[in-house]
């Protein structure tokens, strides 16, 4: 890596924090990723962008700032990215996979509150997230009561912060309530711009944006084969870095991994022998590097077929119809492929059930392990429904609510492993 020690001053980070986490995620990084055996050789592309997440990546964005162009960070797949493409600008996840600063953010929130919140809220107090501090715009949206509370005193926070209001049912009602709240944030990207949206710009930002889910939808598929074709902790890698990377350029390098896992396939090869252990991941979604469940079921010698979370079929699952010819007939049509996320902040929410049992099948999973944060109401409360279904339907599950930290490692270690030992 070069060195951007400039870079990180003039973006106001802590040295010695984001130092400390530098070197934890490097160690992390290569005893998790680098240590797997027979990885497709696109990897590469996506160990690279790991390697300069907070270096080259964080420089090109830097670069597109000092060109006019404005960056957007956000938390959640129901920011809509067309939006923000069509807009001129550039999206970008941030950071909230792992514990940092936890002493000072227990000053600001209670302690109970799950670690996905609390790990933003670190991030920012220990200024040690580039994005956050790249990021022209911050939005926050309330999916769910913990955020919805927590955002009024990250607000005060970040100055550039913009919050965004979600409904919680499936109805008309709910519908029309998001497709104001589209709107408005439209109308927030065109004021920070000085520019009106075109009817071009939407079907751009329409384009790039489906076609970068076709691509992640393709390795999705390709994950039914058996032998696996690839780990699930590289595909989670991958989708993780579709938050960070420039839309097109991973586009393209996600379908050139796919182009040789299709020929691994026809070769009747890959990562692990034919019939161990499938499971599919369902739950709460992990930011990077969250990587904890992951490698403690893999390292059982099952493997992740698929992730029923918003890192996952959930954040992807449908494309964004492009056909309209006037521009509230395309933001209908943005609105109308987000309101069919099933997050657990809807209820009821029966449809994400039937997403896991389709998912399940289409897999050819073994066995379900729904994973939920601690203090995470929404996808805990959810997961005795879950739990419920699918026990009537004979499918093994197992739920694991844990946090960020490593301290229960040893206890998930035992019980994911009786769980595979159940349904080898």
């Amino acid at each position: 890596m070069a060195d951007y020690t400039k870079m990180w001053t003039d973006l106001g980070l802590n040295h010695e924090n984001h130092n400390a986490l530098l070197e934890y995620l490097g160690g992390a990084y290569q005893s998790i990723f680098m240590s797997q055996e027979k990885r497709p050789e696109g990897m590469s592309y996506f160990d690279f962008v790991i390697s300069e997440a907070h270096g080259l990546r964080i420089k090109e964005l830097c670069d597109e700032r000092e060109a006019g162009r404005k960056v957007i960070g956000s938390f959640c797949v129901f920011v809509p990215e067309e939006m923000v493409l069509a807009a001129g600008c550039t999206s970008v996840g941030l950071c909230s996979g792992a514990d940092f600063a936890q002493e000072e953010v227990e000053k600001v929130i209670p302690r109970n509150t799950c670690s996905l919140i609390k790990s933003f809220f670190g991030f920012n107090l220990g200024k040690v997230c580039p994005y956050m501090e790249v990021s022209d715009l911050i939005v926050g949206e309330n999916t769910c009561d913990g955020k919805k509370k927590a955002f009024e005193t990250f607000k005060d926070m970040v100055p550039n912060f913009y919050q965004m209001d979600l409904p919680q049912t499936k109805t008309p009602a709910g519908r029309q309530t998001l497709k104001m709240e589209f709107i408005r944030f439209l109308n927030q990207l065109e004021e920070m711009t000085g520019k009106k949206v075109t009817l071009e710009g939407l079907k751009e930002g329409i384009a790039i944006t489906n076609a970068k889910r076709k691509a992640l939808q393709r390795l999705a598929t390709l994950r039914a084969a058996d032998p696996a074709p690839i780990s699930g902790l590289d595909a989670l890698l991958i989708n993780q870095v579709s938050f960070l990377d420039n839309p097109v350029r991973f586009t393209e390098n996600v379908n050139k991994i796919c182009d040789q896992i299709e020929v691994e396939i026809a070769a009747n090869q890959g990562i692990k022998k034919a019939k161990a252990p499938r499971i599919l991941l369902s739950g709460c979604p992990m930011a990077i590097p969250n990587w904890k469940l992951p490698t403690i079921i893999e390292s059982t010698g099952a493997v992740i077929v698929g992730e029923e979370s918003c890192i996952g079929e959930r954040g992807l699952r449908n494309l964004t119809d492009d056909s309209a010819n006037t521009i509230e007939g395309l933001i209908d049509a943005i609105v109308d492929r987000y309101f069919k996320i099933d997050c657990a902040v809807f209820t009821p929410n029966q449809e994400r059930v039937e997403h896991i049992k389709e998912m399940k099948a289409k897999y050819n999973a073994d066995g379900v392990i729904h994973y939920g944060l601690q203090f995470c109401q929404p996808y805990i409360m959810e997961s005795f429904t879950v739990e419920k279904q699918l026990e009537k339907e004979n499918i093994p599950v197992l739920r694991i609510e844990t946090d960020y930290s490593q301290e229960d490692i040893g206890q998930l270690s035992t019980r994911v492993e009786a769980f595979v030992e159940i349904i080898k």
